[in-house]
């Protein structure tokens, strides 16, 4: 098995085929992108130059995203971008977009981290469930609350709210009367 935490070396040929040491085949711009996307940091060199391509291989996957589309740098930040290449602002801002998408990362993985643990554990859930229980008894007139475990298995309703449910009937047929005398 692979060391997963070792970059994945990826030998460009004179060719300009790109080949993936590990599985000793070919692979395109879309594969190393999957890579990427799974966790997989890369390191893509020359085969006889040895000269690193990583950084222009990198730019070349995110122009064709930004071209089909997916974009997901606003224009204003591409300006900045060719900016800062142009200014001495120039030094700040590799460290700055790396701390950028560190803080990014960390707090995907806080948020999935929260989202994978039981919602119980969430603030407020026991108020959320008290103020659904309140709202569904008062959207059923109470029948909602009257239900007992036993009666809720067999998908009745217990003795007090069958009488509710009785009266409820009753005023329901004592409308519908006043109303076809109504007509």
């Amino acid at each position: 098995m692979a060391d997963t935490r070792a970059p994945l070396l990826i030998k460009r040929y004179a060719s300009r085929r790109l080949y993936n040491t590990e599985t000793s085949d070919y692979v395109t711009l879309e594969d190393i992108a999957t890579f990427i996307r799974e966790g997989r940091d890369v390191q893509i060199v020359d085969l006889k130059s040895g000269d690193d391509l990583t950084r222009q291989y990198l730019l070349q996957i995110i122009a064709e995203h930004e071209g089909r589309g997916e974009s997901v740098l606003p224009i204003n930040v591409l300006t900045d971008l060719v900016r800062s290449y142009t200014t001495e602002v120039q030094s700040v801002v590799p460290q700055f977009l790396a701390m950028s998408f560190d803080m990014l990362r960390d707090g995907q993985s806080k948020m999935m981290e929260n989202l994978s643990s039981p919602m119980t554990q969430l603030p407020g859930f026991e108020a959320m469930q008290a103020q659904q229980k309140a709202f569904m008894k008062a959207m059923t007139g109470g029948l909602a609350g009257g239900w007992n475990d036993k009666d809720k298995e067999k998908g009745g309703v217990s003795r007090d709210s069958s009488d509710d449910l009785d009266e409820i009937k009753k005023q329901l047929a004592d409308l519908q009367s006043k109303l076809s005398k109504l007509g």
